[in-house]
């Protein structure tokens, strides 16, 4: 049990507030180069009772192999489903990664005006990084990117290996995002000593794994630390205003430049703020509203500055997306005109890999998604990889961008710690997403106790402080408790409802959903005139599982409660609904239960993204959407592409 304390005692540490400065994603240009350090990296679990023998034994102070036995295991992956070791499946506690690389020659010369940084797309959950033993950082969550100048440890030590090692714990607790807690079995004649188990109220597998690139980057000493862009847009010009910083020196100059996709300079500007004039705009519109969608122009930032006689220059470039969105009491506008969101819900999740980062599938799940006629996602439950967010500005997908406030269910998880981690994950999630122009609106949660009074100032403090850090975007959280007792809807932007009529309430009895599904809408706008999203409705299905009449589990049944469903949207979306997400796009991994049978089966298309039944059913909805809007015309020809 001590060790089990020191365990819960090192995640609980936790920080006060996010990292000072940017988080700029690593580019490659002139003044910058990057290493990916995906691969194979030597693993270890820590199976003692305590799960600390690593911390005891300190395994980081040496190669991880001369510590115990080693396997290998691929980066970026979960580490559950890759061996035939049963114990790692449902693993709870601490393992350690372990990678050795030689760094560039260029990257280590002694006059310190080169700087390394170790960055870690993600990694679930509490993270701790060593390089040759000395520890560089530490970092809680698992859905969001963290990084650490490395540039004192490893200059001047060319032909020497780096040697990374990283200890990784998923335990989850009352006041981490999701929540969890831990419950230890004290019946010794029904449970071996020491036994406990993670209990989380969320309804996916805890994949754990270092689940998105690792790489190495360099910038000079004095570099760009940080870029926000926000553009607003009339019918002949636009305006994108920029906040550049730069860290290392205060003397030093900027010089920007705007190009447009044929590498046409279009604006130019100088110093750390200022405002870019760009006349008759190429504006960013989503997939299916314009024959050109996912429109950017690029910022190129170039930083000079003299350190001890010497000139040192850096240049980033940034995609940058010219659109407005604006929320009515009835309508979402992007550009100006209104938005429908016919899309998904989606997971980070598939065979073997789990959440690890794989871009076949990534390239896979677009041109599905295209094939669908969807136009919109929700990042549910977590934030996504940057990769798949880059793909969402270039090819127009819009995306609610959520943070990882699943679970929330625990009075617990209400305080004041569990708040003050929530903050910070915002704060880390806008400072990655704030220039994305697929990004419309912020989650801060999914299906929270919102019907408990202490989440009427949660939400409150969530939101506001969403909404300081980023102005520019609605901000919403989603929510299945009753209309009249939730404490969090008065402050969101839209709302955002998920309901399973006829699955979880009255389940087999399709035909309550029209009375239930209008009743539900028309209580939650009559309460607060707000647009409303069906954030998620669906049945599971088993493919290849038929029954006529449709019974529960089988195709048809899918297939029937999503045309119950959309009848009622078709009348609602004339009024106040401004979107439907599936639930969901592909069957998913959950913990093991009586109701799952090898996960959840509500996606459209199976694991492996092979189409049932309702797959088709949603594309000619979604498709038939798409035509209906008069502006869309001359663009829907193109679908043909995706047959």
């Amino acid at each position: 049990a001590g060790g089990c304390s020191l365990l819960l005692l090192l995640l609980a540490l936790g920080r006060a507030a996010a990292p000072p400065g940017g988080l700029l994603y690593p580019r490659e240009t002139p003044s910058r180069e990057r290493k990916e350090l995906g691969g194979l990296w030597s693993f270890r679990a820590d199976f003692s009772p305590g799960r600390d023998a690593g911390f005891v034994q300190r395994w980081y102070r040496q190669p991880l192999r001369q510590t115990g036995p080693v396997i290998d295991m691929p980066v970026p992956a979960s580490f559950n489903d890759i061996t035939q070791d049963p114990r790692l499946e449902n693993y709870i506690g601490w393992v350690w990664y372990e990678k050795e690389v030689l760094l560039p020659r260029q990257w280590l010369q002694d006059d310190l005006s080169t700087r390394v940084v170790l960055r870690f797309g993600s990694a679930h959950y509490y993270s701790i990084v060593w390089v040759n033993g000395v520890q560089v950082v530490e970092h809680e969550g698992g859905h969001l990117p963290f990084e650490a100048d490395i540039s004192s440890v490893v200059q001047g030590s060319p032909g020497i290996p780096c040697r990374i090692t990283v200890a990784l714990n998923n335990t989850l607790s009352p006041h981490t995002l999701p929540p969890g807690t831990i419950q230890y079995m004290g019946d010794k004649t029904r449970y071996p000593k020491n036994y406990f188990v993670q209990n989380i109220r969320f309804d996916f597998f805890n994949y754990a794994g270092i689940h998105r690139p690792v790489v190495l980057y360099t910038t000079p000493s004095v570099y760009i630390d940080d870029i926000t862009v926000t553009t607003t847009s009339s019918e002949s010009v636009a305006m994108v205003r920029y906040q550049v910083s730069v860290v290392g020196s205060t003397l030093y100059s900027l010089s920007l430049n705007l190009r447009d996709q044929e590498g046409k300079v279009v604006a130019t500007g100088d110093g750390p703020v200022g405002e870019l004039k760009v006349l008759n705009p190429n504006l960013w519109w989503p997939y299916l509203m314009h024959e050109n969608p996912g429109y950017r122009y690029s910022l190129e930032v170039k930083m000079q500055a003299e350190v001890n006689g010497a000139l040192l220059e850096d240049v980033y470039t940034l995609p940058v997306g010219i659109r407005t969105v604006h929320v009515t009491s009835t309508q979402f506008l992007i550009n100006g005109r209104p938005f429908y969101f016919h899309g998904v819900n989606k997971h980070e999740d598939a065979d073997i890999r789990g959440k690890g980062l794989d871009w076949p599938l990534v390239v896979k799940d677009f041109n599905l998604l295209r094939w669908l006629g969807a136009n919109s996602f929700r990042t549910s439950h977590y934030p996504y990889a940057e990769e798949i967010m880059d793909l969402c500005d270039a090819y127009g997908i819009v995306v609610i961008d959520e943070c990882p406030g699943v679970g929330i269910k625990m009075p617990e998880s209400f305080g004041n710690k569990s708040l003050q981690h929530h903050l910070v994950v915002m704060e880390e999630l806008i400072r990655r997403d704030k220039n994305r122009p697929s990004v419309v609106m912020w989650s801060v949660a999914n299906e929270p106790a919102s019907e408990l009074p202490p989440a009427a100032y949660y939400f409150k403090t969530v939101i506001a402080h969403t909404k300081a850090l980023d102005p520019s975007r609605p901000v919403t959280f989603v929510t299945d408790a009753n209309y009249a007792l939730d404490h969090g809807a008065p402050y969101v932007d839209v709302i955002c409802v998920n309901s399973y009529f006829s699955w979880y309430h009255d389940p087999g009895h399709l035909e309550v959903i029209p009375l239930q599904l209008t009743t539900q809408f028309e209580n939650w706008y009559k309460t607060y005139q707000k647009p409303i999203i069906q954030s998620e409705y669906g049945a599971d299905s088993v493919p290849g599982l038929h029954s006529d009449p449709p019974l529960m589990f089988s195709e048809e049944y899918q297939k029937a409660m999503l045309r119950e469903y959309h009848s009622v949207f078709d009348k609602k979306r004339k009024e106040y609904v401004i979107g439907e997400l599936i639930w969901n796009f592909a069957d998913f991994m959950t913990n093991q239960g009586t109701t799952r049978v090898l996960g959840n089966k509500k996606g459209i298309f199976t694991r492996q993204r092979q189409p049932k039944s309702a797959a088709f059913v949603l594309r000619e909805r979604y498709w038939k959407i798409a035509n209906e809007s008069s502006c869309l015309r001359p663009v829907i020809k193109s679908h043909t592409l995706f047959l």
